[in-house]
């Protein structure tokens, strides 16, 4: 998900209708994974109760507020919290993407991943790639890919090698990235160079319409999904409506998850506190008009559904709190379920209600 408005508006209407865990299980720590031609080992999928704390600016995950978001998110019963290092490419079209001030120091990721796991909480990182001057990460087709992804393997591998000696308990090798995802012989050599400094279990978040042509499944873990399915035509506060639309997509999901032999995760899964926003649950702007009711309805179709199910490995939801001073939308009405009734729904859920 980016921090504008989402760019995916035009594939609402391709499919209408249409990061909590099964059970009590954990993901453990880094170790080894298993055999890639076959079925990865089930533990490596890690049953994922999570939340989201992206970071926008250098210092955000080193700031007086950060100790006091992992306390929150913890509170809500998650075992899990994800963080995104961002590097940024001006075009689409680039060749290289770079720090910038809004990537997080790898001094305040060291540091709040310590605070996580003093807390408790088991760790993620996905680092993310955006654009600058105009562009949807989904959108990057570099005009030379050979020198694209030699970049994104040092971006990459980066943060692998930062998260092996954090301790990080599982990585995601890319997010979104729908106009490269296709090239499987170049992310195999991407993936193959993070194996080799990151031994614990990978996925890789791809969009929901991206996600079936992905062709390096068999060299992950894990299925990641960002979910951001609509799920209904106009704005709905009906939590048994919302459950019948994601019928469709259980099925779906459950023949992938069979034929690649891997669970799925839904590296992201979230909604605006806006009137409309299972219509567009990608989109930070469906309405101004307030939307608790309607979100915390999605929160509940969305935990009824997948809850259970053994091909499922969780979900990390998209996002707590803004930094201060940072924020582009209003907290009434972002993605932030803290404060609000979709929070009670995550108690109910996760135990701490």
């Amino acid at each position: 998900m980016k921090r504008a408005a989402a760019a995916l508006t035009a594939v609402a209407a391709l499919f209408v209708a249409g990061c909590s865990s099964s059970g009590d299980e954990e993901g453990p720590g880094p170790t080894p994974s298993g055999d890639r031609s076959g079925r990865p080992d089930d533990g490596k999928a890690s049953g994922m109760r999570g939340m989201t704390l992206p970071s926008w600016n250098t210092e955000d995950y080193r700031s007086p507020q950060a100790g006091t978001y992992l306390r929150q998110i913890a509170a809500t019963g998650a075992r899990w919290v994800t963080f995104t290092p961002t590097w940024y490419q001006d075009r689409i079209t680039d060749s290289a993407m770079r720090v910038t001030e809004e990537t997080a120091s790898d001094d305040s990721l060291r540091a709040i991943v310590r605070q996580a796991h003093d807390l408790g909480l088991k760790t993620m990182v996905k680092p993310h790639v955006d654009i600058r001057k105009g562009g949807d990460r989904a959108e990057i087709r570099p005009k030379d890919p050979d020198a694209w992804f030699a970049a994104y393997e040092r971006f990459i591998t980066h943060y692998a090698q930062l998260s092996a000696e954090a301790g990080v308990e599982q990585f995601s090798v890319g997010t979104e990235l729908a106009g490269t995802s296709e090239d499987g012989e170049r992310w195999g050599k991407v993936i193959a160079a993070v194996r080799a400094r990151y031994k614990g279990p990978l996925t890789y978040a791809a969009n929901y319409d991206e996600y079936k042509k992905i062709p390096f499944w068999k060299d992950l873990d894990v299925i990641g999904i960002d979910a951001y399915w609509p799920l209904a035509d106009k704005a709905t506060t009906d939590a048994a409506a919302l459950r019948e639309a994601w019928q469709p997509v259980v099925k779906e999901l459950a023949a992938f998850s069979e034929r690649q032999h891997r669970k799925v995760l839904f590296t992201e899964a979230g909604y605006v506190s806006q009137r409309g926003s299972t219509t567009a649950p990608y989109s930070w702007t469906v309405s101004k008009r307030d939307g608790d009711a309607e979100q915390a309805a999605a929160y509940e179709a969305l935990l009824a559904v997948f809850e259970g199910k053994s091909w499922w490995a969780g979900v990390c939801w998209w996002m707590w709190d803004d930094w201060p001073g940072s924020g582009e939308t209003a907290k009434r009405l972002a993605y932030t379920p803290h404060g609000k009734p979709a929070e009670k729904v995550l108690r109910k859920w996760w135990g701490k209600g």
